[in-house]
């Protein structure tokens, strides 16, 4: 149970993870305001390919044409909008975060584009169909000509990348028999020509590719090739190899090259209100430093530590996210500053990047302990009290007793506070076997291991303990085995400022509403995915109060109105006024940015707003797996990014191959990979970082499950006339008092429960359904209809970390 108690520059790291591969490489001429056919055609298909419901104008005015509209359109070169997971970069300096930070700054609305190539994206700027390339593009005389450059956000150069093994990269000079596989229609393939012809002796080649949305693709071309070589910006090609260790950089192939943003020409009000942004915003040069309070002030950045884990950091539907991340962040606003999160080797210590000044502070859920605080550093205030509880495999005695632990092994993570609570019941007579996993064991590997009877038992926060139990029934959580414990930030001994300014914002933060919401949101099990209430699937009757107004959406983009409503029921229990703790909202449980990409802003509690909202979401997620996936793959693909993030998705399936598994087949192939990504050996050396990898399992299951039952009772067809109703429907929030009934209806093996009179379906006064009791979560019992094929046992599960 948790208790509340009271300028290096990293931009370049950051940025790549909106450019990538694709943007500001392009070095195609100037593009011409004349269109030939074949480019009319494609920017048809194009339009088609992003159309969002918002309809789009030509404007090609300055800043005051803008705000008469309320309205700036920003265009980029990935569709995909799944950032990478920053290890050690300014959190706030990407491409996407700054737009929207300065749209803010000027107090207009945002509407997304995205263009195939810079190309595209210049012209559409200079037609008047969007306003401000926001990518990395690279500033050329003859681009100069033709539309404004902001001041420079980046200045990178162009360097080798081959496999760990692959040819000698130290020297253009011994690059003989290679090919070169670059990006098509980029400076890198520019360059790549220019190296041929420099040597024409040297038999090279050069193969050019196009890439699909798995941006990881070239990388594994180069690495699994045993003579081939890349071309990467040197900012790219550093932070690739912070996750992958099978690539190597060599020498630099260009000089140094400015990138920035592009707007329209004579837009001056437009380009000094971005220039002056951008002046304040980047970090340029943050030199040696104390982690004294003072020094950081000047510095303008806050160094966060922490571990790349489901409490701490992580990213989720392209969303940083984590417990401390999001604390952190608040703290770093507050003062204005910078926030860089370091993300720590799981096998590494948190104590020691402090203690050493690697960081200004640190956090993971980590444990106050005297032992920690004699090794070098002193703790804020307590933010989080938390017992300390046994967890073992259920199939095993039971330890619910002292007693019950006499000659029992416990399995402990290394560097936790678990180990000194362990040694403190042994001192006192209690003999138990204490083991230490690996230093690079995390606590869901631990846990796992529990879970499949490898070890005995093991201790975790209290917290964790209870979503463990409630999602995996292999566990039982047993004895309590210390009292209430605090938890709290660290930092280096002596840094007395620093931790007066700390302790002030915890101290006020920790009774705010925000925090209640952090709480609930990392410490409370998804009531969707442990909730024992089922849908009701009756024969002839409704499967929801919304199915017709599915029916008109699903028809419009093409999906089985019954997998939508299977999906309407996982995600928010047929409730229009649902929120999750992290602000999704609505039927279909859409973030509100996510809406607004889709051309429909928040708020998104109107019925029929958010089921086209998320449709249309769920569609442009599923042209992201074209053929040769075959259609039934595709559809358990697509559930599980949009509920985790496609960016998880394709790590995923990477790790699939590379444990001969079918990286094209989601039951026991894609999602064991999945629930293995929450394992730092893997997820540390993967694009997007860890996963909790059980909720998207769990999300695919369930709604696989339903859909078949759905598909038992009610027909594929739509309801007559549907279609042709479509821009008339008209489904009001007067609709949740049917949808209460659905909230209340728990399942029995053999009858349904009798559905309650209408005038006693429950209501609020602001239309919403109230929630049921809240009771001890317990894991779902079997369905009522075939399973969908079952997991490969060996796989385990994904479990929740802590830093104790």
């Amino acid at each position: 149970m948790v208790a509340i108690f009271f300028k290096q520059f990293l931009l370049p790291i950051a940025l790549l993870a909106s450019c990538v591969l694709y943007s500001g490489c392009d070095n195609t001429s100037a593009p011409d305001k004349t269109k030939t056919n074949s480019d009319n055609e494609a920017a048809r298909e194009f339009k088609r390919e992003q159309d969002t419901g918002f309809e789009n104008y030509t404007e090609s005015g300055d800043l005051g044409a803008l705000k008469k509209r309320g309205v700036i359109r920003f265009v980029s070169m990935t569709g995909d909008n799944q950032p990478i997971l920053p290890r050690e970069a300014i959190v706030n300096q990407t491409h996407r975060q700054m737009a929207e930070d300065f749209a803010t700054k000027i107090g207009l609305s945002t509407r997304w584009f995205v263009a195939q190539t810079p190309e595209q994206a210049l012209r559409m700027v200079i037609n008047g169909e969007v306003d401000v390339v926001a990518e990395n593009i690279s500033i050329t005389p003859q681009r100069q000509e033709i539309v404004e450059f902001t001041i420079p956000v980046l200045q990178t150069s162009d360097v080798l990348v081959s496999g760990k093994n692959g040819p000698d990269i130290s020297s253009v000079e011994n690059l003989a028999g290679t090919e070169l596989i670059v990006l098509a229609g980029s400076t890198y393939a520019e360059k790549a020509h220019e190296i041929v012809a420099q040597y024409p002796e040297a038999n090279l080649s050069v193969r050019e590719v196009y890439l699909t949305d798995e941006r990881d693709t070239l990388f594994d071309m180069v690495a699994n090739g045993n003579n081939a070589v890349t071309i990467l910006h040197k900012n790219l090609a550093e932070e690739t190899l912070k996750y992958r260790d099978d690539l190597k950089i060599g020498v630099t192939v260009s000089p140094p090259e400015n990138i920035a943003w592009a707007i329209r020409k004579d837009s001056v009000r437009l380009k000094n209100r971005i220039d002056n942004f951008l002046t304040r915003t980047l970090i340029t040069a943050v030199p040696e430093r104390t982690s004294h309070w003072y020094a950081i002030k000047k510095s303008g950045v806050l160094r966060f530590a922490t571990y790349n884990g489901p409490t701490s950091y992580y990213l989720w539907k392209g969303v940083l996210r984590g417990f401390d991340y999001d604390m952190a962040k608040a703290f770093a606003d507050k003062h204005k500053l910078q926030l860089q999160v370091v993300v720590v080797p799981n096998e590494e210590d948190l104590v020691d990047w402090v203690a050493d000044g690697r960081a200004d502070i640190a956090g993971a859920s980590t444990t106050i302990t005297q032992e920690r605080i004699d090794r070098g550093v002193m703790f804020s205030i307590p933010f989080i009290e938390t017992t300390e509880k046994i967890i073992s495999n259920r199939q095993l005695p039971q330890i619910e007793t002292l007693a019950d632990l006499e000659g029992r092994t416990i399995t402990l993570r290394a560097y936790s506070s678990f180990i000194e609570t362990a040694r403190t019941l042994r001192e006192h007579g209690i003999d138990i076997n204490i083991q230490i996993a690996p230093a690079d064991m995390s606590f869901e590997q631990v846990l796992n291991k529990v879970a499949k009877g490898e070890f005995e038992a093991t201790i975790e926060d209290g917290y964790i303990a209870d979503i463990q139990a409630a999602l995996r029934p292999e566990l039982v959580i047993g004895l309590q085995v210390s009292e209430g414990r605090s938890q709290g930030w660290m930092i280096k001994r002596g840094n007395k400022d620093l931790l007066r300014e700390v302790d002030r914002f915890l101290k006020r933060f920790s009774k705010s509403e925000e925090f209640d919401k952090l709480l609930a949101a990392y410490f409370e099990p998804d009531k969707h995915l442990v909730q024992k209430i089922s849908a009701r699937v009756i024969p002839g009757e409704a499967l929801s109060p919304y199915d017709h107004l599915v029916q008109v959406y699903a028809l419009e983009h093409n999906f089985d109105w019954r997998l939508i409503v299977a999906q309407m029921w996982q995600e928010s229990n047929f409730n229009p006024r649902a929120v999750s703790p992290v602000g999704a909202q609505g039927l279909l449980q859409v973030m509100p940015r996510t809406g607004e990409d889709m051309g429909y802003p928040p708020p998104l509690f109107d019925p029929e707003k958010n089921v086209k909202a998320g449709i249309k979401y769920l569609e442009w997620v599923r042209n992201r797996f074209k053929a040769p996936l075959p259609a039934s793959e595709q559809l358990w693909f697509t559930l599980a990014s949009y509920n985790a993030g496609i960016g998880h998705l394709f790590d995923a399936q990477r790790l699939a191959e590379k444990l001969g598994l079918d990286p094209g087949k989601w039951f026991g192939n894609v999602e064991v990979a999945m629930l293995k990504l929450s394992e730092p050996r893997y997820f540390q050396k993967a694009r997007y970082g860890y996963v909790r990898g059980s909720e998207p399992v769990a999300y695919v299951r369930k709604i696989s499950n339903l859909y078949k039952a759905y598909t038992n009772v009610a027909t594929g067809d739509i309801a007559k006339g549907a279609a042709a109703e479509h821009g008339n429907l008209q489904v009001s929030v007067k609709s949740l008092k049917r949808s209460c009934q659905y909230d209340y209806s728990t399942p029995s093996a053999d009858v349904h429960p009798p559905r309650l009179p209408a005038h006693k379906w429950p209501l609020l006064m602001d239309g919403s359904c109230p929630r049921p009791a809240r009771a001890k979560p317990s894991f779902p019992g079997h369905w009522l209809w075939p399973p969908s094929p079952p997991l490969v046992p060996a796989a385990g599960w994904n479990l929740s970390e802590s830093a104790a």
